[in-house]
């Protein structure tokens, strides 16, 4: 079975209120087969920058040790303390010297530090199934990534995808929350 392409999701919460719309959505993804979960976890950062990880799922503790690695693989992280840690960056020691980048385009990027003290973050590791077709036709066709990203609510009103007063709101209402976080 081919994998899809496979995207880390990071999204920062200044007062985080987890009740289960995160992990719902997800799971109506999944089952509409357009994104699979290879791992989800909530990291909170405290007052001091002390960090306490669980998982966003409902996997049993025995799946969620095993799969789990997955992102602590790319980030340098587990969810075992300073022995899941180790085993993280060892995973993505290993993956470097086969020649696999880890976040190649930005190798200074520490998701851990950018997070702010006593906030949380929800990394979200996806396998974009809907996307599977498309790689493939792209790669028949001799093609390749170049690059990806999210783009700004304010930089789709130029190509009339958003209303100024739409993308002001949305983009407000991005930096109200992160500045909760300060």
């Amino acid at each position: 079975m081919a994998i899809g392409p496979v995207q880390l999701i990071v999204l920062g919460f200044a007062h985080p209120e987890f009740h289960g719309e995160i992990i719902a959505e997800l799971e109506r993804l999944r089952r509409s087969d357009t994104v699979r979960v290879i791992d989800a976890l909530a990291v909170y950062k405290d007052k001091n920058g002390e960090l306490e990880v669980e998982h966003l799922s409902n996997l049993s503790w025995n799946e969620a040790v095993e799969l789990g690695s997955k992102v602590g693989a790319l980030i340098g992280l587990g969810i075992e303390g300073e022995a899941g840690m180790e085993a993280g960056a060892l995973l993505g020691a290993e993956a470097a010297a086969e020649g696999v980048g880890v976040f190649d385009e930005d190798p200074a990027w520490d998701v851990l530090d950018e997070l702010p003290n006593d906030s949380a973050a929800a990394l979200i590791l996806l396998e974009h199934h809907w996307a599977v077709p498309l790689r493939d036709a792209v790669l028949r066709a001799g093609g390749f990534r170049v690059g990806d990203g999210f783009i700004s609510p304010l930089d789709l009103v130029a190509i009339g995808l958003h209303t100024a007063e739409e993308a002001r709101e949305l983009h407000a209402l991005e930096m109200t929350t992160a500045a909760r976080g300060k």
